[in-house]
């Protein structure tokens, strides 16, 4: 396949889950400012989404060191020079959506095209301003269309290889920021002192629903929600669909489908970060810092993508 093909198609559903993932990280802020809290915790809620999304700077640029939700949630979700904003993301996906359309079925086609147009429609009609819980919901419910539309109707080919590896390396980036949104602020309290049990219940339940892991959790630990726990259903769970090692899984089983090369480096690296997530334990994670080996993770994701693109994409 066309290295340039492969570029558009890669890159198509990178932007498609990482809208999904923005709506989930603003959500999970969103559900946890309405609880009880001091105006100061809310606020660093805030501030740390941009930090670990790597926006304060660019946000601080145009919109002043000023952080409230209003701001915030308008910065990550209409600004159209913020280039991982929904609307900028949505936009991404479609325009490399259509470069490779005769790649593409009708119906995957279709599905990103009618996102960004209803999308667009949505904003301009105060969806995000009168319901944002809802606006976030609709934008992951199209994700999971975009998803369920291109494994129902797309030949099983290095099309769909190169669609999944995009989706899954993406999801593993975001899922890692997201955990680290709450548990680099929180990491010092769950090692130790004891907090509001009727809080943290909230607190914990609004992070298992942003990643749709709630029930799951249930069905696997049966017990009330300790963080630890969390960390390790969010990172160790190879049965966990958003998990760090089944996002890693994916990515080595399409990533296996594409080269058979031992020489290729996207693999070795790949399969190494695998490999340490699949034999490492939490308690071994959370004794070193959690903070810090999520920040090793962004680094080594980032290092595979790049790798990726050298190999099959075209070159950056």
């Amino acid at each position: 396949m066309l290295s340039r093909t492969a570029d558009h198609l890669f890159w198509m559903s990178r932007y498609t889950e990482r809208a999904e993932n923005t709506a989930r990280m603003l959500d999970v802020n969103y559900q946890t400012s309405l609880l009880p809290q001091s105006a100061s915790a809310a606020q660093a809620g805030w501030q740390g989404l941009l930090s670990i999304s790597e926006l304060k700077p660019f946000y601080a640029a145009r919109h002043g060191d000023d952080v409230t939700p209003r701001a915030v949630m308008d910065f990550m979700v209409k600004d159209e020079q913020n280039p991982s904003s929904i609307v900028s993301c949505l936009r991404a996906a479609r325009e490399n959506a259509r470069a490779v359309r005769g790649s593409l079925t009708t119906e995957v086609w279709e599905t990103q095209n009618q996102t960004y147009l209803e999308l667009m429609r949505m904003l301009k009609g105060g969806a995000l301003e009168g319901d944002p819980a809802t606006f976030f919901e609709w934008v992951k419910f199209r994700s999971h269309l975009s998803r369920g539309v291109t494994l129902g109707t797309m030949l099983q080919d290095e099309a769909l290889n190169f669609l999944r590896m995009g989706t899954f390396l993406e999801r593993a980036d975001n899922t890692a920021r997201l955990i680290d949104v709450k548990f680099h602020a929180a990491e010092s309290d769950f090692l130790g002192s004891e907090k509001e049990q009727e809080y943290d219940f909230y607190h914990w339940s609004a992070i298992l629903r942003s990643v749709s892991a709630f029930e799951v959790y249930r069905k696997v630990y049966r017990d009330v929600i300790r963080p630890e726990r969390v960390a390790e259903l969010l990172i160790l769970r190879p049965d966990m669909p958003r998990s760090l090692l089944g996002c890693m899984n994916e990515v080595m089983t399409n990533l296996a489908m594409v080269t058979s090369s031992p020489a290729s480096e996207s693999k070795r690296r790949a399969g190494k970060l695998r490999a340490d997530l699949q034999f490492a334990r939490i308690d071994e994670i959370l004794a070193t810092g959690l903070h810090a080996f999520l920040t090793q993770f962004l680094d080594r994701v980032n290092e595979i993508g790049a790798h990726i693109s050298r190999e099959f994409l075209i070159p950056a």
